[in-house]
């Protein structure tokens, strides 16, 4: 995604950027103020990336075996997060979504 700023990590920890999901290491997050397209954050440790919702495209460096988690998870949970896109436009709290089993 053209434009996203780098996340600072921490900010993941102490909840100053809304988490939709945690798994196996991974954090989720969707920014209330982001541009489209659609899309999310995730990170990984010291990695991070934005995944658009509706194609799959991946900006920023991911471990393959991570990346491959993310992509499974939006694939499984892509209505969930465009419905959260549209409540982060509305300015209405998102809503958790489950982590990959």
């Amino acid at each position: 995604m053209v434009g996203c700023p780098r996340l600072n990590p921490t900010l993941f920890v102490d909840f100053t950027v809304p988490v939709i999901s945690r798994f196996l290491g991974i954090t989720i997050a969707m920014l209330y103020r982001d541009h489209d397209p659609p899309h999310i954050h995730a990170v990984y440790g010291e990695f991070e990336i934005t995944v658009g919702i509706r194609d799959g495209v991946v900006t920023g460096r991911f471990p393959h075996r991570a990346l491959a988690l993310v992509l499974e998870w939006l694939v499984l949970h892509r209505q969930e997060l465009f419905e959260n896109w549209d409540r982060a436009r509305g300015r209405e709290p998102l809503l958790p979504i489950a982590p990959l089993d």
